[in-house]
């Protein structure tokens, strides 16, 4: 049996998919998290009802990471579990106070990035979130 079909085999069981890489174990670790943190700043403000479909059908198929979860088998081991992805649970909509002017609302926005990348994202859905700032 090859090392694929072994894979496949396992998925289609269980759920079970590719054991967690080294690095991947501290993504959301109490040791360490890693998060990538990218920021799209668009010229008018994004319609908010386009998010569903654009991770649906954009984002969700790039990468199978986006759709699991690390799951701890009995022996300790990590490995990545292909789950149902509630889209509404990843995508945040912050509301910010009324900014009196360009510096305050920089400072909102820096002060809500430096939030989000010290929480820890739960572990029971994909380790990943949008954020939407209008």
């Amino acid at each position: 049996m090859e090392y694929s079909d072994y894979w496949q085999e396992q998925e289609e069981e269980d759920g079970v998919v590719f054991p967690v890489s080294p690095m991947g174990q501290y993504f959301n670790s109490t040791v360490l998290c890693i998060y990538i943190i990218g920021v799209l700043e668009l010229q008018l403000p994004f319609n908010d009802s386009l998010a569903l479909p654009l991770l649906q059908h954009l984002f969700l198929p790039i990468n199978p990471r986006f759709s699991s979860i690390m799951d701890k088998q009995k022996s300790g081991e990590k490995r990545w579990k292909k789950v149902q992805v509630n889209l509404e649970d990843h995508i945040k909509i912050p509301i910010f106070p009324e900014c009196k002017s360009k510096e305050s609302c920089d400072k909102y926005f820096a002060d809500y990035l430096s939030r989000i990348a010290i929480e820890k994202l739960p572990e029971n859905r994909p380790l990943w979130e949008v954020h939407i700032v209008n």
